[in-house]
């Protein structure tokens, strides 16, 4: 009884083991991901609304905190919009909230699929009706 109690332990360890890496090196991704979206602060470079109408200028002046706790600010000539964040590296998302913002920035809330990224740019787009608004971003 002893030896099969032996033998479970070791392959009870391998069953846990490739699940647990899996979730550190997603952990560490993560903790990667928010590290680099948190340091520094970003700008809109582009912005279409449903890929034909550009709405760039309407965020020109802004710039744009993201904070590890995932609260989210947009300033523009010392007025700040406050809120929230969250990204989903398993879905290559970002999700962004400004619950009493008004315009330009109601045009954030939404969840953005990352269809392109770097240390100091990221392009993302989110489905509107049959289309889909495009945003860009760059690090200041």
């Amino acid at each position: 009884m002893k030896n099969k109690t032996l033998l479970i332990i070791p392959v009870l360890i391998l069953l846990v083991t490739p699940f647990s890496c899996k979730k550190f090196i997603q952990q560490q991704e993560q903790n990667a991901l928010i590290q680099l979206v948190t340091n520094g602060t970003w700008r809109i470079t582009g912005y279409m609304d449903h890929q034909v109408i550009n709405l760039t200028d309407s965020f020109a002046g802004y710039s744009f905190q993201f904070n590890q706790n995932g609260t989210l600010y947009g300033t523009r000539y010392g007025q700040q919009s406050n809120g929230t964040w969250s990204a989903d590296i398993n879905n290559k998302t970002i999700t962004s909230s400004f619950p009493s913002a008004s315009y330009p920035i109601t045009l954030l809330n939404h969840t953005w699929t990352i269809t392109d990224s770097y240390t100091d740019s990221v392009a993302a787009k989110t489905s509107v009706d049959s289309s889909y608004n495009i945003l860009n971003l760059h690090k200041n």
